[in-house]
């Protein structure tokens, strides 16, 4: 394979997460508007590079009080601080199409490394176009307080209203 950029294909992508809510249930939401792209230099994923940009306005939990929320400057300060990004800067494969990406994660203007797990597919030809395809699904948890996102509430039954842990569910085919 020469050197190649996939870039996401919307149609058949969600970028997700969930969020324990009231100590028993958990919250999903998912991102909206969204660019990712994977280069591939060559067909092996560990030289890849993976970089996605969300727009934190485009949250969306299917409740817009609460999407007002997350957008305020209690959690993702979307007016000063839109973007969230990822680049990766190293991919390790574990085993059978699994990795490790390592990366710098940018949320509510803070940016640390993330350690995420992703399952590649390996490159394949969609038919009837033809067209060269990537998959990935990309998982991972990460402290929201570490992005300086620490609203809550304490429950009278004890615990708080909103977990510090943020789960990832990315599912995505590139083209």
């Amino acid at each position: 394979m020469e050197a190649k950029t996939f870039k996401i294909d919307k149609t058949h992508s969600t970028i997700g997460f969930n969020v324990k809510y009231m100590m028993f249930s958990k919250v999903r939401g998912q991102f909206d508007k969204y660019e990712a792209s994977v280069e591939m230099p060559d067909e092996n994923f560990e030289n890849a590079k993976l970089s996605l940009v969300a727009d934190a306005h485009s949250i969306n939990t299917h409740n817009e009080e609460r999407d007002k929320h997350l957008r305020s400057g209690d959690f993702f300060n979307a007016e000063e601080n839109n973007e969230i990004k990822f680049d990766s800067k190293e991919i390790t494969n574990k085993s059978n199409g699994k990795y490790e990406v390592a990366g710098d994660l940018t949320i509510n203007g803070i940016t640390k490394p993330v350690v995420l797990k992703a399952k590649y597919s390996g490159v394949m030809k969609d038919p009837p176009w033809g067209n060269d395809r990537i998959s990935l699904v990309i998982e991972g948890n990460i402290d929201r307080y570490d992005w300086d996102m620490k609203y809550n509430s304490a429950l009278e039954t004890g615990g708080v209203l909103v977990g510090k842990g943020v789960n990832f569910e990315v599912e995505t085919q590139f083209i």
